[in-house]
Formats: structure tokens, C-alpha cells, sequence
């Protein structure tokens, strides 16, 4: 079968969500497959924010999948990877997988991640081929907040001048940074208030930015109706890591009610297991169990004395 890997094309988002939605909806066996996800979405705002990292698989002219490269600095993770059902078997997703591993190399990344089916050896199979290692669960744990109060405008990036949020975003590197050399979401913060997918939440103490968190919400983003979704958060460690990690919880659920939204939802790497025991004391229960897979099999930031909240979705 031959297959060509190129860049996913602007006019081509509405198929290569539809088949991202086929491909995962069949997998897991739903009565309408192409509804996986509902009214989130992941595809068209990673293209908007990294064109050229974005992978299109094309056969006899149509697109049959996609994958999405990550750029978060030193890290890098990819996903998420769809093909058509009707190609499975075919080896497109390892040639997929290939354009992304050549994303890394050019990019020098120094660690590589994924998020996959926590019970599918046929993914962990085909992740091991190309040097992945099977890590830690991630539990996608969501909670019902009922009432919070309003959050602060000062906490807010949206509501920062542009000499505060060049402030911010400086300092939020030196805290990622300082948890694992060279990581850095600033482009998540900025995608996130470029494209309005919803806000970032931050606090701030006597010694520096002690915490923020990246937030989508609402429809059309990874959060979905009703719902505010972390997509990363994190507080400076190690000292009195888990109280200040209990009040950037409190600011997204403060973010959640000031929003109208019912629902939050975050990802938790169970080796950061003290933030994993905390979301649970705050009524965070699992709704989605995935498995982290590293290249090379190190830790990375999914450490016991990291306060992170993500998924690699």
C-alpha cells in the first residue's frame, strides 16, 4: 500500500476530525461512532497553533489519518493519532508515528510522550516498537462544583495589561522549568488567548508566580459543554507544594462557576501520587484511565514530588 505522510492541510480539518471521531468511536465500540468527544475538539486549534507539526496520511488522493506533534519545549508528546477504520492494519499509524519521531529529533525533544488505551496491548505493542515505555496510569478525573466564589480579574491572564502578562509568562517558564529542565507551555497560554478557547488561572506569593493552570472551557475546545478542562496546571515545589496545589484547585473551580460551567475536568500521571490522593479528598473521581508511555523510559516531570496537572491526550 503505498502511502504518503505530508503537513494536514487547512481545508482538510472537517475530514480529519470526522475520521479522528470514526476511528476512536469504533475502537471502543459506540453504537455512532463519529460522535466520539461529542462537542469537544482537538484537531482544528493544534493545527491554528502549529501548522507544521500537524501529519496527514493521503492514499489514491484521500485522507485516511492524522497525527498532531506537541511542542512543549524539552518535552514532547503526539496525539491524538487517527486512521480510518477502513485502513486499519495497514501500517499507517507507524508511518504517522515516524513523522512525529522526526518532529522530535528536529526539535532536539528530550523526553517523548504518549497517551494511549491503558488495556490495548496492541497499542503498547506499537508504541514499543519505536522505544516507548509503559509508565503510569493517568486517571481524566472529573468533579461537580456546585458553588465557588467569583475569581479575582488579577487572577486571570485575560484580565492582565500586556506588561503583566509578559511578566507572567516569563515566570511561568522559570516554574516549569524548575520541575523539569526546558519544559515550557507558554504556547499552550497563548494558543489558549489567541484562539478564546477559554483562560489561564494564576496566584502569585513572596517569593515569585507560585502556581497557574491552563484552562479550556465550553464547547469546541477539549473541555466540551458545560465543562472547564485543565489542560496543564502546576505549582512550584518542593516546599508546601500540596497547600499551595489546594488553592490553584480552588481557582479553577472558581474559573468553573465564574464561567457558568458544572464540570471540571483534569488529568492526573498516578506517580505524582500525593496530587492524585488530594484530587480524590476533593470529590475528583476517574472517568477515563489511560496509560503514559515515555521515550526513553525516565520519569521526566511524572515524579512523586511534582504537583502537575495534564493529560497527553
Amino acid at each position: 500500500m503505498n502511502t504518503s505522510i505530508r503537513l494536514l492541510q487547512a481545508h482538510e480539518l472537517a475530514d480529519a476530525d470526522y475520521i479522528f471521531r470514526l476511528a476512536f468511536g469504533t475502537f471502543i465500540g459506540l453504537p455512532e461512532p463519529s460522535k466520539f468527544a461529542g462537542d469537544a475538539t482537538y484537531i482544528p486549534h493544534r493545527w491554528h497553533a502549529h501548522p507544521n507539526a500537524v501529519f496527514a496520511a493521503e492514499f489514491d488522493g484521500r485522507l485516511i489519518g492524522s497525527n498532531l506533534v506537541i511542542n512543549w519545549g524539552s518535552f514532547g508528546y503526539f496525539g491524538p493519532l487517527s486512521v480510518h477504520p477502513d485502513f486499519w492494519q495497514q501500517k499507517v499509524g507507524q508511518q504517522l508515528i515516524e513523522a512525529a519521531i522526526a518532529c522530535f529529533t528536529q526539535w532536539d525533544t528530550r523526553l517523548a510522550g504518549l497517551y494511549t488505551f491503558a488495556t490495548s496491548a496492541k497499542h503498547h505493542a506499537l508504541y514499543q516498537k519505536f522505544g516507548f515505555h509503559l509508565r503510569f496510569l493517568t486517571y481524566i478525573m472529573g468533579k461537580t462544583v456546585q458553588s465557588s466564589a467569583p475569581i479575582a480579574p488579577g487572577m486571570r491572564y485575560s484580565k492582565l495589561t500586556e506588561n503583566e502578562r509578559e511578566e507572567f509568562l516569563k515566570a511561568s517558564y522559570q516554574l516549569t522549568d524548575s520541575i523539569y529542565q526546558g519544559l515550557d507551555v507558554t504556547r499552550e497560554i497563548q494558543a489558549v488567548q489567541q484562539q478564546a478557547l477559554g483562560d489561564t488561572v494564576l496566584f502569585w506569593d513572596d517569593i515569585g508566580l507560585a502556581g497557574f493552570a491552563v484552562c479550556h472551557y465550553g464547547a469546541d475546545t477539549e473541555a466540551g459543554s458545560n465543562t472547564c478542562f485543565i489542560k496543564f496546571g502546576v505549582v512550584r515545589s518542593p516546599k508546601n507544594a500540596g497547600e499551595r496545589f489546594e488553592q490553584l484547585l480552588d481557582l479553577c473551580e472558581q474559573l468553573t462557576v465564574t464561567q457558568g460551567m458544572s464540570k471540571l475536568v483534569g488529568g492526573v500521571n498516578t506517580s505524582r501520587d500525593e496530587a492524585y490522593r488530594r484530587m480524590l479528598a476533593r470529590g475528583y473521581r476517574s472517568e477515563h484511565i489511560g496509560v503514559a508511555m515515555h521515550r526513553p523510559n525516565e520519569p521526566g516531570y511524572n515524579r512523586p514530588d511534582v504537583f502537575v496537572i495534564d493529560d497527553w491526550r
